[in-house]
């Protein structure tokens, strides 16, 4: 059996983190997955009913739940996901745990592996269809607000930074009050981009249900996708999180909120290729002057001499 159970990105990583959430008859699906998903991804669907005593039916539902047409959809992506870890099983292999004497070689190893299957996890879940969704509204949009807080503010001022480099109409809000004073002036075909991981902060659902209320397409960028703040949105990016010592979920989030930015950003940018193109020459010809050159003249080190 391949073991996958250190792992949390992707779907599995998504089954650990809401499985405990769900209806008591989906729950015990996703257990019987985490427990063993290598059989899982070959198991028929009366086979994981059986296995999880429930019913095919309840099986359906669970694969809809997480996204999935259907069971095959599903059992697809459990073996693509037990694939990728026998293929990358060094990764598995290194714990999260950082001792205050390690040496800052295996600190590297451990930060590594973990920010890299936050980032495949994270790629594995994303929806790319939702991805041209979100980008096509930006694109054409009047105004993009982002919103975030504590390390999901510099993901979202990140964003605002890229975004207005190809003119795109894009406010980051960093005072709450300020975020939903302008999330009611939002309209149908504006965009509201709201990022936490929890997805329980506060004041980012609060700034991201104004704007639904006027017609904004919102979007949560959340590891959890059963949180109160998916709840508000139109549209959910799941992002995966690996713990370590020192470095705790919500500040391990970053990377792959990122990701996922970064790929809406891209997105966008091909959909408005030729002012983009423009933009970019644009904006580093403005700061080319303040640059340094490639080629430095040496200076000659100690003390110069004087009169002979």
């Amino acid at each position: 059996m391949t073991d996958v159970t250190g792992e949390s990105g992707g779907l599995l990583g998504r089954l650990r983190i809401e499985g405990s959430q769900m209806p008591e008859a989906l729950a015990r699906i996703a257990e019987t997955i985490l427990a063993d998903p290598e059989t899982a991804a070959h198991a028929s669907i009366v086979d994981l009913a059986e296995r999880s005593g429930t019913s095919t039916a309840t099986v359906t539902r669970f694969s809809r739940t997480l996204g999935f047409k259907g069971y095959a959809n599903l059992r697809v992506a459990i073996a693509t996901e037990t694939g990728r870890a026998e293929q990358a099983r060094w990764e598995t292999d290194i714990s999260g745990d950082i001792a205050p004497d390690d040496p800052l070689t295996d600190v590297l190893d451990v930060v590594t592996a973990a920010d890299t299957r936050a980032i495949q996890g994270t790629a594995a879940g994303i929806d790319v269809t939702a991805v041209e969704r979100v980008a096509a509204t930006i694109a054409e949009a009047k105004r993009v607000e982002i919103f975030g807080l504590g390390s999901s503010g510099t993901a979202a001022r990140e964003m605002a930074f890229r975004l207005e480099r190809i003119r795109v109409p894009v406010w980051h809000r960093t005072d709450s009050h300020t975020a939903l004073t302008n999330a009611a002036l939002l309209l149908p075909g504006d965009v509201a981009i709201g990022l936490s991981h929890s997805g329980r902060t506060r004041e980012v659902i609060e700034t991201l249900a104004e704007a639904a209320d006027h017609g904004a397409l919102t979007v949560a960028v959340t590891s959890f996708g059963r949180s109160p703040l998916a709840e508000v949105a139109d549209v959910v990016f799941t992002t995966s999180v690996q713990e370590t010592t020192f470095r705790l979920a919500a500040l391990s989030a970053l990377h792959s909120q990122l990701l996922v930015l970064d790929l809406i950003y891209v997105a966008v940018a091909q959909r408005t290729y030729e002012r983009t193109a423009e933009a970019l020459e644009l904006t580093v010809r403005a700061v080319d002057a303040h640059r340094l050159p490639e080629k430095i003249p040496s200076r000659k080190r100690g003390r110069p001499k004087g009169p002979a």
